[in-house]
């Protein structure tokens, strides 16, 4: 318990057994629950995170927002809190950003990792894509977002049957962000975290995820919004 709330952590994984027990070794106290989504994972990523205590939700549909859709509503916590398995997450400032969402009366608090307070955390290429795609995010949308990428994010977990996810690739990553901007129940507001460099190999399609992205803003900005 923090502050009184019971807190759940999602975290969504494919083979990152390394990276899954460094993330979950490094959780604060006050974390009351870890749910581990295994994405089809071929090595022990599942076995470790049970050995670490976390519940496991499998999912066989491949991908980033088909694993968070099957691990978000199985939280039993007032808060969620997501973040991926390779450890480059701020999990130090967990805490930070529960008292910034409760202090600011908000529902929604995107962990921003920009300006990057680490600049070798981030490679070039990753860089110029998250600005690119968080300026076509201003242009489209008209709110100004800070790291419209960002895969850590603090809600209260009542919140989630209003964000009507659609997206079972990296593109919920965006919508997630959006939907709760553009919902007039939703308070929304971003919260500066570190960012810190990748354990284990990385997954990441620049190019094609990057791509998808792009389109999934344009698809975004025609989609009416579900109250």
């Amino acid at each position: 318990m923090y502050r009184d709330k019971k807190i759940s952590v999602v975290i969504p994984c494919f083979n990152e057994e390394e990276g899954i027990a460094l993330v979950i070794d490094s959780l604060p106290e006050s974390i009351d629950e870890v749910v581990v989504v295994d994405n089809n994972s071929t090595d022990r990523t599942a076995e470790v995170s049970r050995e670490k205590g976390a519940r496991i939700v499998f999912e066989k549909r491949k991908g980033y927002g088909a694993a968070y859709k099957a691990g978000l509503p199985a939280v039993t916590g007032d808060i969620t809190i997501t973040m991926d398995g390779d450890g480059t997450y701020a999990v130090e400032q967990i805490e930070e950003c529960i008292d910034y969402l409760l202090d600011n009366g908000l529902d929604f608090v995107n962990a921003s990792r920009f300006p990057l307070k680490d600049p070798e955390a981030m490679n070039f290429t990753n860089k110029v894509g998250n600005s690119v795609l968080t300026l076509v995010t201003l242009i489209l949308f008209m709110r100004a977002i800070k790291d419209s990428q960002s895969g850590m994010w603090i809600y209260r977990s009542e919140i989630y049957p209003k964000l009507h996810l659609k997206s079972d690739g990296m593109p919920l990553s965006e919508e997630i962000k959006i939907n709760a901007i553009r919902h007039p129940d939703i308070k929304f507001d971003e919260y500066q975290v570190n960012y810190h460099p990748r354990v284990g190999e990385v997954k990441l399609n620049k190019w094609k995820d990057g791509f998808e992205n792009l389109l999934y803003l344009v698809k975004l900005r025609f989609t009416p919004l579900k109250k």
